[in-house]
């Protein structure tokens, strides 16, 4: 039975079970502009903030748990660069992002039932902050947002 929802990337929820969450970053920062001066240390010109990054760290036990389904939902988002909403648990929205990698690490492989899959499954994914995607994919991620809740 899933526990409390921990984040929410497009359609792929982080919970207690399967896909946990133990750990995510947040970057975020300034641009700047360097004018070379003869002379002097380069001025800098304020030139607009970064793009906003999150890198989320999960595990899956599926052994356990099941949950091999979400590294399949992961790859696809990756693959088609449609923005995804990103939600904490929460409430707080971080808005749209693209996922711009999904690392993946197998451990304890199984010899057995699952011959190759590992028991313990760490996933890194990286998303970046973007755009909300056209009203044609609007509408289609938002429906999956809507279809994970039934």
């Amino acid at each position: 039975m899933p526990g409390p929802l921990l984040m929410q990337l497009g359609s792929v929820a982080f919970e207690l079970v399967p896909l946990n969450t133990n750990d995510y970053s947040h970057s975020h920062g300034a641009a700047f502009a360097e004018k070379p001066v003869l002379g002097i240390m380069p001025p800098l010109e304020h030139v607009g903030e970064n793009v906003e990054s999150w890198t989320i760290k999960g595990k899956l036990y599926p052994h356990k748990f099941g949950g091999l389904g979400h590294l399949d939902e992961l790859r696809a988002m990756s693959a088609s660069g449609d923005p995804q909403y990103f939600v904490r648990g929460d409430g707080a929205v971080f808005g749209w992002v693209v996922v711009t990698d999904v690392k993946v690490r197998s451990t304890y492989l199984d010899g057995q039932d699952m011959p190759g899959v590992g028991k313990a499954i760490t996933v890194d994914i990286t998303v970046k902050q973007a755009g909300a995607p056209g009203n044609g994919s609007f509408f289609g991620a938002l429906a999956t947002v809507f279809l994970w809740a039934l």
